[in-house]
């Protein structure tokens, strides 16, 4: 449980990777479940265009009323977009496609990479003990706006061949939001994705990110399993699917990392 005594200013995260398929939205879901699970007040923030994250937490297309596309474009107060969902202690900010636009409706805009930012700075925003932003695969302007929101970012990274070379563009990115608009951004951890113990290239990549990363990679790796992937068509994180998968245990694991990192 949260300590009531500390002010309510969530920790707040990007989950990104510019490169899609790499267990990105998995990983909010599911670690936003796990951190709920012990108590801590969770909101994910879906800004993906796809919107997967509110699919897999069950926000039906009709449901999404006010979305992330209204909180950058219209200036939407953050509580008119929160949603709840089917997990205690987790709830939603919905995305549709609408947000497919985002770059172009908002050249105009002077202050375009600060919106996340400052609908965070309400008192709905600190209200949580920590904020999760499911980013697109892409390092647009919907990324930079987490990226000048987020106090760190986690990056998943898939265990297969080409993992660790788009990591310099998304390195590149980050130093440069850094400099730019938020000199406190950091990388929490890269989480191995994907990964098949049983694979002699998995274990390679693995090997070589740890060389290469050292205590930037999260201990925890998330397997590749079937029950993860099988939860989102069922609208529920893999933890109340099914709690005993190996996928369940590891972002149970995954959520006690980052506890423990930022106590």
């Amino acid at each position: 449980m949260s300590d009531p005594s500390r002010p309510q200013v969530p920790r707040i995260f990007a989950v990104a990777n510019q490169k899609g398929g790499v267990g990105k939205t998995t990983t909010a879901i599911n670690l936003g479940a796990a951190l709920a699970a012990t108590g801590q007040k969770v909101l994910i923030i879906d800004i993906d265009p796809q919107g997967n994250a509110s699919t897999g937490l069950g926000i039906d297309l009709g449901a999404r009323q006010t979305t992330t596309y209204d909180i950058l474009m219209a200036g939407a107060p953050l509580a008119d977009a929160v949603q709840s969902t089917n997990v205690a202690n987790l709830a939603i900010i919905p995305a549709t496609t609408d947000l497919a636009s985002a770059d172009i409706d908002l050249v105009a805009n002077e202050r375009r990479i600060y919106l996340l930012q400052t609908a965070l700075q309400t008192p709905v925003g600190r209200s949580y003990d920590y904020v999760l932003i499911d980013c697109p695969p892409s390092l647009n302007l919907l990324t930079v706006n987490a990226f000048v929101a987020a106090d760190a970012v986690i990056v998943p990274l898939q265990s297969e061949f080409f993992a660790l070379e788009g990591l310099s563009q998304l390195m590149l990115t980050i130093r440069d939001v850094r400099e730019r608009a938020n000199p406190g951004l950091r990388i929490e951890g890269i989480a191995l994705t994907m990964h098949d113990a049983r694979n002699n290239l998995a274990r390679q990549v693995e090997e070589d990110a740890r060389e290469n990363l050292g205590d930037l990679v999260f201990e925890t790796v998330i397997p590749r399993n079937v029950r993860l992937s099988e939860a989102p068509s069922y609208a529920m994180p893999v933890l109340d699917y099914d709690p005993a998968s190996r996928g369940a245990q590891a972002y149970r694991a995954l959520a006690a990392e980052l506890l423990a990192r930022n106590a």
